[in-house]
């Protein structure tokens, strides 16, 4: 029996991206208010067989997570201004890719770290938890802060929608405006309940390594991450295949709360661009499953793109 597969995708410039087995789609809505979706095949790394290993996917989800998006908003972005662009080149992308990760490392790993350090506690649980509460809070600061910008505010509801619609089509619901709305805006595989997965769990790994002195404890939260994020990968695979457990709600419900933060409430025209790119994946890699009628005159305009060998994630 094939294994179901889990749509999921991040909201972009304008717009929703959306993942699917073999197909990435970005569904963006222009300035003249038209929808504009793209289509792109990926590569074969996604497909491999060591995305599917456990504890060792979870590294290479982040990475593609981190490549994909950065694309698509890069992408979205030239889209919705109809702006033609040329293609990020592959030591740029992944320039962006070690920036963000160094940027992540420092502010929720090193600067708690150092904080903790100056309370000068002895007990390595103790230390540790207080480290965690500290990056807790520093999470919760920076997506509070991140709320306040006005074109983050839009994000954050094309974030909504795209929740909406993936819950909306795992519930077997019509992708229709009026049935998707009823959904919620939180969804249990969320990145943002991942990054609470990722703190809560490095907690416990940490107060295994113990205190040391200062230069170790800090290679070790370095060196730990791909370690953590394999963890909590499989804490939330786990959680998205099993949301009626009673024990997997309890667990999921902080990570659910925090999306609060970095969902906001769509409207129809959001939730019409997060359909787009659900459906258009839908088409392409299950025609079986399209229930919707597909229209002689598409009301989106649609592009279609092949990855490029030198594409950058090609070379993982």
């Amino acid at each position: 029996m094939t294994e179901r597969f889990y749509y999921g995708g991040q909201a972009v410039v304008e717009g929703v991206m959306m993942r699917g087995q073999d197909t990435c789609v970005t569904a963006v809505r222009r300035t003249d208010g038209k929808i504009v979706v793209e289509s792109q095949i990926l590569p074969r790394i996604y497909k491999g067989k060591m995305r599917k290993t456990p504890f060792v996917r979870g590294v290479i989800v982040l990475l593609e997570s981190m490549v994909l998006g950065i694309q698509s908003i890069i992408r979205s972005a030239n889209l919705a201004l109809e702006e033609e662009n040329e293609e990020i080149s592959g030591w740029m992308l992944w320039l962006m890719v070690v920036g963000s990760i160094a940027f992540a490392v420092v502010l929720f790993f090193l600067a708690p770290l150092f904080i903790t350090k100056l309370f000068n506690i002895e007990s390595s649980l103790l230390f540790n938890l207080v480290d965690g509460l500290i990056r807790i809070a520093i999470l919760v600061a920076y997506l509070g802060l991140m709320g306040f910008l006005p074109e983050l505010k839009k994000v954050f509801s094309y974030h909504g929608a795209e929740h909406r619609t993936v819950n909306a089509y795992e519930n077997g619901v019509p992708m229709e405006t009026e049935d998707v709305k009823k959904f919620s805006t939180a969804h249990i595989r969320c990145g943002t309940s991942f990054t609470f997965t990722v703190l809560i769990i490095a907690v416990l790994v940490f107060s295994l390594v113990g205190i040391h002195e200062t230069w170790l404890m800090v290679l070790s939260r370095i060196v730990l991450i791909p370690v953590i994020s394999s963890i909590s990968y499989e804490a939330i695979y786990f959680s998205g295949r099993h949301t009626n457990n009673w024990l997997v709600k309890i667990l999921s419900k902080p990570g659910l709360l925090l999306q609060s933060l970095t969902t906001r409430e769509p409207d129809e025209a959001k939730l019409e661009v997060a359909i787009a790119a659900l459906r258009k994946v839908i088409e392409s890699e299950q025609p079986e499953l399209v229930t919707w009628e597909i229209e002689k005159e598409e009301p989106v305009e649609e592009i279609s793109k092949t990855a490029s060998p030198g594409n950058a994630i090609d070379n993982l």
